[in-house]
């Protein structure tokens, strides 16, 4: 799960033909949640795109660069949900962006494997996408602290509101109904546990009612 594109630095991969480009980046998002970085070579990448290698590696110069095109794929479709044409959502409207976001990722298992499996490989500082996720973890406790913040200067949160307890419980829950319903998808609905969880912070944080 990514968020608004304000708070994160966007890479740039320099690729021709948008085409191959986005089948490349489909297939690669594929093979990376279910086998890992790690696990996922560029020839299977070629083989289920329809390319060469060397047809891909045309594309995309490294396995790294692949990954780089994926993380920022998936970053745009985020922030593009999130925020559309729109400034991100600030006050309990991020909150309410978050829950609609996590209804949605219900929708897309990959990509939320991707992550998880992202998550786990990249705490090593060799990862290729270690930075991502440090920025990834980055920018949703700046965006989400900003928005607590700016609910208590709207008279949304109550004064005494902790902000950092909010936004750090906040993220684990997302990550941890994410690993549960990558689990058990049957048992585990992460649109209505998450829900709950925001209807718990209002009960005891909002100044203007649950609904």
């Amino acid at each position: 799960m990514s968020f608004p594109p304000r708070y994160r630095a966007r890479s740039r991969v320099d690729v021709s033909g948008e085409e191959s480009r986005a089948k490349a980046v489909a297939a690669a998002t594929e093979l990376f949640a279910l086998a890992g970085f790690k696990g996922t070579s560029v020839a299977a990448v070629a083989a289920k795109t329809g390319l060469s290698q060397s047809g891909l590696l045309h594309h995309f110069p490294s396995k790294a660069a692949l990954l780089a095109a994926v993380l920022e794929e998936r970053d745009r479709q985020d922030g593009d949900f999130l925020t559309g044409t729109t400034s991100p959502p600030l006050g309990w409207a991020a909150f309410d962006a978050l829950t609609a976001l996590v209804a949605r990722n219900s929708t897309r298992p990959h990509l939320v494997g991707l992550f998880v499996r992202l998550a786990a490989e990249a705490v090593e500082p060799a990862h290729p996408a270690h930075a991502w996720v440090q920025e990834h973890y980055a920018s949703i406790r700046t965006w989400l602290a900003e928005a607590v913040e700016a609910g208590k200067e709207r008279g949304e949160f109550a004064p005494d509101a902790p902000v950092g307890t909010i936004v750090r419980t906040t993220v684990a829950v997302i990550d941890g109904l994410q690993q549960q319903w990558l689990l058990q998808p049957d048992e585990v609905s992460m649109a209505a546990e998450f829900e709950a969880f925001t209807g718990i912070l209002r009960a005891r944080w909002s100044t203007v009612g649950s609904g």
